[in-house]
């Protein structure tokens, strides 16, 4: 069950460390699972995250913009949310054990501060609704962090553009209706970045 406290700042903030998402795959280490890849704001360093299909979609669909036929769980938080006025300021990876991390929605509402205890994945979903960042320990990030490389960067970065460009020649004939279609087929095939793909192909062709 998740715990509502009165949030404190009374552990050391100096070394907290804003976190971005930049990645979403397949997990290489568990069936059925993804890899959520946050990066630290401005440095070299990634946190992957494993996390279950259900909240891989969650946060695909907000990162993306895209419209479910029904709000999900996460959504309907953020319903909850506006309809008792309280905004979440904040999400904190706090703990790192057994390679399970620990994090906690910071939210406000009339100058009163409180912390829900949530896992990881549900917290992130939720948190990128409200746009609100992300942040871990220095310790957790030196512990479980891994170094980039910018060569493997630079690598990936051409991989991702070789591919983009066979998205683009494989829908260049289909119509609005037909991609709509595909990108719905590949969300409920849990295909997230295919869907990606396809509403950037959307966007691309036909929200300029």
């Amino acid at each position: 069950m998740a715990s509502f406290v009165v949030y404190s700042f009374r552990r050391v903030n100096m070394d907290k460390v804003k976190l971005e998402i930049v990645g979403l795959s397949y997990s290489q280490t568990q069936s059925g699972a993804y890899a959520l890849i946050l990066a630290e704001s401005g440095g070299k360093r990634q946190l992957p995250i494993i996390i279950g299909g259900f909240e891989a979609q969650a946060i695909v669909i907000e990162h993306e913009k895209m419209t479910p036929t029904r709000p999900l769980t996460h959504d309907l938080f953020k319903s909850f949310a506006n309809a008792f006025n309280f905004q979440i300021k904040e999400v904190v990876i706090y703990n790192l054990s057994e390679g399970i991390f620990y994090s906690k929605i910071v939210c406000e509402k009339d100058g009163f501060i409180a912390e829900i205890d949530a896992r990881t994945s549900d917290a992130i979903a939720i948190g990128m609704r409200f746009n609100a960042p992300i942040y871990t320990f220095e310790s957790i990030l030196a512990s479980a962090g891994l170094a980039t490389d910018e060569e493997d960067t630079d690598d990936e970065k051409d991989l991702e553009s070789e591919e983009e460009t066979l998205i683009e020649q494989s829908y260049t004939n289909s119509t609005r209706e037909e991609l709509e279609a595909q990108l719905n087929e590949a969300i409920e095939n849990e295909e997230y970045e295919l869907a990606s793909k396809i509403r950037d192909e959307i966007y691309r062709r036909f929200k300029k």
